[in-house]
């Protein structure tokens, strides 16, 4: 009986282990306190942009944005303390544009991804025009 005991706990136990450790190891998610104010700019921008071109409907465009907003500010946060009030321009546009992109492509709406990176590039321009600074 002691043998099947070891056989069977020893396996979960050091998986188990394994497991806690590296959870609780994990470093915090990079967003900061304001992904829902980023969350909020990207919707209302992806939806302004989706009806100027055309494309898609409102909810769909606000649920890409917003997906987008908290990439740009995931990505924001992913600078050091001091450097977070002074966004860099270009990664906000670079990782809007790629968020929107592959958003599209994960709600379906993979018929126009070029059309989506430039909706995530003018969300990502957006945010950093109005938090820039802040």
């Amino acid at each position: 009986m002691n043998n099947i005991l070891k056989r069977a706990l020893l396996p979960s136990l050091m998986a188990a282990s394994l497991a806690g450790v590296t959870i609780v190891s994990a470093k915090p998610a990079a967003a900061d306190d304001q992904v829902l104010r980023d969350a909020g700019i990207g919707a209302v921008t992806n939806v302004v942009t989706g009806a100027v071109r055309g494309n898609g409907n409102v909810l769909g465009n606000a649920v890409k944005g917003g997906v987008t907003g908290a990439a740009v500010n995931g990505a924001n946060g992913l600078r050091n303390t001091r450097n977070r009030r002074h966004r860099n321009a270009a990664q906000d546009i670079g990782v809007g544009a790629g968020a929107s992109a592959v958003t599209g492509v994960i709600t379906g709406d993979s018929r126009d991804t070029l059309g989506n990176a430039i909706d995530g590039a003018a969300v990502g321009g957006a945010i950093h025009l109005l938090t820039n600074g802040k």
